[in-house]
């Protein structure tokens, strides 16, 4: 608003200034003809003047008997003769004497110089200022958060419950370090945060920072490299310099593999910009003493590619890791970004929890806020169980597009497409069970069929993946049972099965004619940070192998799933009927559904 304030003066300044240079330059009345003064005794001798005016300064301004005007100049030595030779022709004259200093010729002629002179003085002023902004790229861009101001706290973090545990040290001791220090304990100088994004590194180092009531720097990586040579280095200098004036506080890193990458892996090798910044920050926390009680946290998602001279003792010698939570943990975030929301009594959190497997943090965030609009949308006051359920289908595969035209025949090739996924999932014994069933247009999606996990898993057996092959594969297989034909709809599907087939081969070891081995090598670009190629170290008769093996787990899912359809083909016709008419079917009534008799739907 400052700045607006100031634009708006100076332009106002410049127009006034255009205005008065305007008026005073501008000839101003009618310009009257001059005479000498030969010519004007000559004029009065002859009878051709009317009136004469003196002025003091001996200016003549003389009227004719024609009633035209012009001025003259008469010398003071003369002014007396001039007057006896008016009186002695009958002429009338008059004197006039000016009361005192002309003000007006004064400020016409000293307001034109007074604006240049400001003029010049915001130009100079804003070149100053943006002097000034240049200098001041060294200064650190951290954002200072004040303890005595409490925003966030371990009640509001949910779902990592270690982690918390963990950092209680931390707390701990920037609010008593007496208690370490009398035992000879030196609490870590950096603390890495590990997870994916979304699951609550920022919120958790913000609660620490609460919890202790210090003050919090919070700063980006990316904010400490700019275009100019050092501004990185001096950036980092100046951050610490403050947090020691402020100690006990907290520094927050955000995103430090911006600048915390392996070393040497760049393009400007060791004088890059990045580097030379990286260098700081390992200075600076070796530069720590005992009594200064400071502490930075850092946060990241890819700790493969961090520096080691990041990670060794002295520096970030601890690492939290905050993974994706269990559904207690879902449980625990769910209820935290519930407060304050008018949920209805039917709402089971503990049951949507169930549902969001690998949901994150931010995740389950955005299901309760979504869950919030969509009753608003719907005109209601309270949020009740249809709502969040839905919103679950928004953030795994986006809104409902219900506007898109399909024919007739897309609609029944997509309704037995999903009947395929839905009851090839509810035979297999190693597969998860359905939840829900669409055919109405999600996203990228054509339909939509939701598995419902019995439990969080961490590990995955070969039956479990074989199954979960055939439930992939089973609305590619519904088509050309029912059909006889191939579409382009299971196309995700079958991208996904050779991806999941080639990593039990290649990876984990699933495969019967080939030795328990990992097949290839991931190159990645480190500077980067994003995989490029696979090596090969395996021959050329191997891949062929492995090819085979690739194209053996794929086959067998495939007639697990046509297997499983052809001896159910009534169940298949009468979910896939019942979906044309429903369009969506979920929960309790497609539960009813798979126990219906097929002659009772048929009648």
């Amino acid at each position: 608003m400052k700045i607006k304030r100031q634009h708006t003066l100076f332009y106002l300044l410049i127009i006034v200034a255009i205005v008065v240079l305007v008026i005073t330059f501008l000839p101003r009345g009618e310009k009257v003809p001059e005479k000498t003064y030969s010519e004007v005794i000559a004029m009065v001798e002859g009878g051709q003047v009317q009136e004469v005016i003196i002025t003091d300064q001996k200016s003549l301004t003389i009227t004719t008997t024609e009633e035209e005007k012009f001025k003259s100049t008469i010398a003071t030595e003369d002014v007396s003769r001039f007057i006896v030779i008016l009186q002695d022709n009958g002429i009338a004259f008059d004197t006039v004497y000016s009361s005192g200093f002309d003000w007006s010729s004064l400020v016409f002629t000293l307001l034109p110089v007074f604006l240049l002179v400001g003029l010049f003085w915001f130009l100079l002023r804003g070149a100053r200022g943006a002097n000034n902004q240049a200098f001041n790229f060294s200064r650190s861009r951290a954002r200072l958060f004040s303890g005595a101001k409490v925003t966030v706290t371990f009640a509001d973090v949910a779902g990592v419950e270690e982690a918390k545990q963990e950092l209680e040290e931390i707390v701990e001791f920037l609010k008593s370090p007496e208690k370490f220090t009398a035992l000879g304990a030196r609490i870590p100088r950096g603390v890495l945060l590990i997870g994916p994004p979304g699951t609550g590194k920022t919120l958790l180092a913000r609660a620490i920072a609460g919890e202790a009531a210090v003050p919090f720097f919070s700063i980006s990586g990316s904010e400490f490299v700019e275009m100019f040579v050092g501004v990185g280095a001096s950036r980092v200098r100046d951050l610490f310099d403050q947090a020691k004036r402020n100690a006990p506080c907290l520094i927050f890193v955000d995103e430090i593999d911006a600048v915390g990458r392996h070393r040497g892996a760049g393009l400007g090798g060791g004088h890059d910009e990045r580097e030379q910044t990286l260098n700081q920050i390992l200075v600076e926390m070796d530069g720590f003493d005992t009594s200064t009680n400071v502490i930075v946290l850092a946060a990241t998602n890819r700790p493969d590619i961090l520096d080691p001279a990041l990670l060794r003792p002295g520096r970030f010698a601890r690492q939290v890791t905050l993974d994706r939570p269990d559904i207690k943990g879902r449980k625990a975030i769910l209820q935290v970004h519930a407060k304050g929301k008018p949920l209805e009594d039917s709402v089971d959190l503990e049951k949507i929890a169930k549902q969001t497997p690998g949901f994150s943090g931010a995740d389950l965030a955005n299901l309760v806020n979504e869950g919030a609009i969509l009753a608003a949308r719907r005109n209601r006051k309270t949020i009740d169980t249809m709502d969040l359920e839905e919103a679950i289908d928004r953030v795994i595969a986006g809104p409902e597009k219900k506007s898109r035209l399909i024919s007739p025949k897309e609609k029944e090739m997509t309704a037995y497409h999903e009947a395929g996924h839905a009851l090839v999932a509810r035979k297999l014994s190693n597969a998860d069970p359905p939840h829900k069933v669409s055919i109405v247009a999600r996203g990228m999606m054509g339909g939509y069929t939701r598995l419902l996990p019995t439990e969080d898993r961490y590990m995955w057996t070969r039956s479990q993946l074989m199954d979960g092959l055939s439930v992939a594969l089973a609305g590619h297989v519904a088509e050309e049972i029912v059909f006889n034909e191939r579409s382009t709809g299971p196309r995700d599907d079958i991208e996904r099965v050779t991806k999941i087939a080639r990593a039990m081969v290649t990876e984990y070891g699933m495969s019967n004619g080939l030795e328990i081995r990992t097949f290839g090598k991931r190159e990645e670009m480190i500077f980067l940070g994003r995989e490029i190629s696979e090596t090969k170290n395996y021959s050329e008769r191997v891949a062929l192998e492995i090819d085979r093996e690739v194209r053996a787990i794929i086959e067998k899912a495939h007639d697990v799933a046509r297997n499983t359809l052809t001896a159910n083909k009534e169940k298949l016709i009468q979910i896939a009927q019942r979906l044309i008419a429903d369009e969506t079917i979920e929960g309790e009534a497609l539960e009813k559904l798979f126990n219906e008799p097929v002659a009772t739907a048929s009648a």
